[in-house]
């Protein structure tokens, strides 16, 4: 099943991501700057502040989100026996990422990236610096056209889809509307893999900020050119329809499996992101 987008332009060119200039927020970059990175300009720090005076938990959110990231795919190379991971709207590129967290627990794990941004496009190289046992690739595609990623030539150079893989959606469905047809796109690409393979996934809420903060964070992200669609627990929960939920199932991503992250662990309010981890049956 093709998924089309809205209009008759494609979205990998409609989109202002595909576009670099720096007096524009760009998405990536404004969250490499709440993780204190310096690949950002004073386009997106100006907006990140703005969403961080709506929202001071931002900072705390998008660190607990990369920890998310961490256990979950620790969990699947260490206890599911994940060799073979698809992240897409992998962002610009934070030490550890998914490859090295792989790979540091099973060397011949595969990793692919794929992500339409032109500044994470710039930073590909250091995505590609797998262990000599395993491979990764970067895919330039858009989450949005998912058949450009399933019949990508390097997806299938690094990739067995015969096998199980694990479907990484960290902090990306978020920027996906709903006309674009979120709950389409992801059943697409569960559905092109084998039974035993995951989905992980997080995604902003609203639903535990308290207002007026939920309506100010509202108003300051869809006045930003790349807009964000909280989802609520029920509509999140949406995207794992016939997957078996892992435990501890859908909660804020500093509670996923985090017996032994530090404490205290910060509160879902500050937080506002599910995550979850769920395996095709």
């Amino acid at each position: 099943m093709e998924i089309k987008v809205s209009g008759n332009t494609p979205a990998s060119a409609a989109d202002p991501r595909r576009r670099f200039d720096p007096r524009v927020p760009n998405p990536a970059r404004r969250y490499d700057y709440w993780l204190g990175g310096k690949d950002n300009f004073q386009a997106d720090r100006e907006s990140g502040d703005a969403i961080a005076a709506a929202w001071p938990g931002i900072h705390t959110s998008v660190i607990e989100n990369r920890r998310f990231l961490h256990r979950a795919v620790t969990f699947l190379a260490a206890e599911a026996g994940i060799r073979q991971f698809l992240d897409i709207g992998t962002g610009i590129p934070t030490s550890p990422n998914v490859h090295e967290v792989a790979q540091r627990l099973a060397p011949s794990a595969r990793v692919v990236y794929a992500d339409n941004d032109p500044v994470v496009l710039t930073h590909a190289r250091a995505l590609l610096t797998s262990a000599p046992e395993g491979d990764t690739a970067y895919l330039d595609a858009d989450l949005r056209i998912p058949d450009t990623i399933l019949s990508h030539a390097d997806l299938g150079r690094v990739l067995d889809l015969s096998r199980p893989v694990a479907l990484m959606l960290v902090a990306v469905l978020h920027f996906i509307l709903d006309h674009d047809h979120p709950y389409e796109i992801v059943a697409r690409l569960v559905g092109a893999l084998p039974s035993g393979s995951y989905l992980v996934a997080s995604h902003a809420s609203y639903d535990e900020l308290p207002e007026p903060a939920a309506t100010q964070v509202r108003s300051v992200l869809n006045a930003s050119p790349i807009q964000v669609r909280g989802r609520s627990f029920e509509e999140f929960a949406r995207f794992f329809d016939g997957l078996e939920l892992l435990p501890p199932g859908i909660v804020s991503v500093a509670d996923w499996r985090a017996d032994h992250a530090p404490r205290p662990r910060p509160p879902a309010a500050l937080v506002s992101c599910y995550g979850a981890v769920a395996r095709k049956p």
